[in-house]
C-alpha cells in the first residue's frame, strides 16, 4: 500500500474520532482529552467608537453566574464593556496567553508595512532552544511569516515566537521592551511581560482584565487573526538539511470545535500559571471576550469560560449606529470657506443590558453654530446624542472633513468682488 494512501486512511480515522470525541463530550463537559499540548508539564513546560454612557457596574452582575477559577473578566468587544469581573486585577502568570500581546506586535509590523506575510524568517539557536509547546523549528530552518502565526496561534510554538520577535526587532529583548510599551499604552497597569512565549519566569505577569484589554485591540483592529485561531488542525512542512518532512498543528483552544459561538482566542497553561483562556465568541453580531486566569484544570477553564459567554450573549444586545449625519456642513465665521463639511467620528455602539427596546433609540444632532475659522480637518464641530425615553444613553463626535484658513484681508476683497459681479449678473437677467 502506498505512502500516500496509508496517510489518507490516517487522517479519515482521525476525522472519525474527532467527530466522536465532540458526540461523546459535549460543551457542557469539555472534557480534558487530548490536552497535552496545553498541559502544564507537557504542553508549555515550566512555561474609536461611539462613547457609551455606564449602563451598570459590573459588580451588579455577580450574583447572576458562578466562576470558580480565581479570577476572570468578561468583556464586549465593540464598546470594552465589562460585563462581569472576578479579582481581574491581581497580577498572576498568564502562560502563554502572553502570546496574545505577540501576536498584536507581529500584526501591528504587517500593517506598518516592515514585514510581509510571505517573508522568509531564519530559526536562530536560541529559537530552537526554547521548548516547552513549540513545532521543532530547527537551528537554519526557515518558515514565511504566515506559517510562523499559525505555529502560534494554533500550536502555542515558543519556538515561532522568538523567531518571529528576533525577526521584527533584532532580539527578544528589544520586542519584549516594545511589548511593554504597547501594553503602557493599552492602560495594562497590572501587566509586565518577561519573554514573548509565557514561559514561567520571575516577574512575568498580567491580569485577566489586562489581557482582556489586549485581546480586544487585537481583535477589533486586526480581526484576520480569527483567520488563524480558528484553525482546528493544519499541517505544516518543515524543510532541513536533513529533508523535507511533514510537522501537524493541532489547536489549544478545544472550544474551536466544542462551542458553536467561539472566535478564538488563545490558550495558556504553566505549572505556576495553571491553566489560564482569553476565549472569544460571537453571536447575533455581538462579540465576547472572556478571560479566565489560574482554574486549576483545563475542563474548568474552558467550563467557565463558556459559561461567561453564554451569560453575556444571554444578558446583551448592541445597538449601532455608522449612518450619515443629519448636517451636511456647519458655518465658518471669517474663514476663506463660508462653511465645512461634517464628517462622523466613527461607528456608535451602545450595550445594553436592561432589555430595552433599542428601536426606539433617538438621535439628535448638535452643531457648534460660533465656529471660527481657523478650522483643521477633524477638528470637533458638533456631536450626535443617543437617547431612550429621554435618557442619553451615549454620543459620537463629529468632526470638520477639511481646513478652512482664516480669512485675510485680499480674502475679503476677492469675496467682495465676487458679490458685486454676481449681483450685475442678477441685475441684467
Amino acid at each position: 500500500m502506498s505512502r500516500l494512501v496509508i496517510k489518507r486512511i490516517q487522517a479519515l480515522v482521525l476525522g472519525i474520532a474527532l467527530a466522536l470525541s465532540c458526540i461523546c463530550f459535549p460543551v457542557e463537559s469539555l472534557a480534558e482529552e487530548g490536552e497535552q499540548a496545553d498541559h502544564p508539564q507537557q504542553e508549555e513546560g515550566q512555561q474609536e467608537d461611539g462613547e457609551q454612557t455606564d449602563d451598570g457596574k459590573a459588580g451588579e452582575q455577580q450574583a447572576e453566574i458562578e466562576i470558580s477559577s480565581p479570577s476572570a473578566v468578561l468583556m464586549e468587544a465593540s464598546t470594552g464593556t465589562v460585563i462581569y469581573e472576578k479579582d481581574a486585577d491581581t497580577a498572576r502568570p498568564p502562560a502563554s496567553v502572553t502570546k496574545v500581546m505577540t501576536m498584536l506586535l507581529i500584526f501591528d509590523a504587517l500593517e506598518a508595512g516592515s514585514i510581509h506575510l510571505e517573508d522568509e524568517v531564519t530559526t536562530s539557536e536560541y529559537a530552537a532552544s526554547m521548548g516547552g509547546s513549540q513545532v521543532f523549528l530547527e537551528p537554519g530552518e526557515t518558515q514565511t511569516v504566515d506559517t510562523m502565526l499559525k505555529c502560534i496561534a494554533v500550536a502555542s510554538a515558543n519556538d515561532a515566537c522568538v523567531a518571529m520577535a528576533e525577526y521584527i526587532c533584532g532580539s527578544e529583548e528589544e520586542f519584549v521592551r516594545k511589548m511593554n510599551e504597547r501594553a503602557k499604552g493599552l492602560g495594562m497597569d497590572n501587566t509586565n511581560f518577561v519573554n514573548c512565549n509565557g514561559l514561567d519566569a520571575d516577574g512575568h505577569v498580567t491580569s485577566a482584565r489586562d489581557i482582556a484589554l489586549m485581546s480586544r485591540e487585537l481583535i477589533t483592529k486586526y480581526p484576520q487573526v480569527h483567520d488563524y485561531s480558528m484553525i482546528w488542525m493544519e499541517n505544516i512542512t518543515h524543510n532541513t538539511s536533513k529533508g523535507a518532512s511533514e510537522f501537524g498543528l493541532t489547536n489549544t483552544n478545544k472550544l474551536v470545535r466544542q462551542y458553536e459561538y467561539a472566535t478564538g482566542l488563545k490558550t495558556g497553561s504553566t505549572g505556576e500559571a495553571k491553566f489560564c483562556v482569553s476565549a472569544t465568541g460571537e453571536k447575533n453580531g455581538i462579540e465576547m471576550i472572556a478571560v479566565v486566569m489560574g482554574a486549576e484544570t483545563s475542563k474548568e477553564r474552558f467550563a467557565d469560560a463558556v459559561k461567561l459567554l453564554n451569560h453575556g450573549f444571554g444578558k446583551c444586545q448592541l445597538y449601532t449606529d455608522d449612518s450619515s449625519p443629519d448636517v451636511k456642513s456647519v458655518d465658518v465665521k471669517g474663514g476663506v470657506a463660508e462653511n465645512v463639511s461634517v464628517e462622523r467620528s466613527g461607528t456608535f455602539s451602545y450595550l445594553d443590558m436592561t432589555g430595552a427596546n433599542l428601536a426606539e433609540v433617538e438621535k439628535k444632532t448638535e452643531v457648534n453654530n460660533d465656529l471660527s475659522a481657523p478650522v483643521k480637518k477633524g477638528d470637533a464641530v458638533g456631536h450626535i446624542v443617543y437617547s431612550i425615553d429621554g435618557r442619553e444613553i451615549g454620543r459620537t463626535e463629529l468632526t470638520a472633513g477639511e481646513d478652512v484658513k482664516k480669512a485675510g484681508f485680499p480674502d475679503y476683497l476677492k469675496k467682495a468682488f465676487d458679490r458685486l459681479v454676481l449681483r450685475r449678473l442678477e441685475w441684467k437677467l
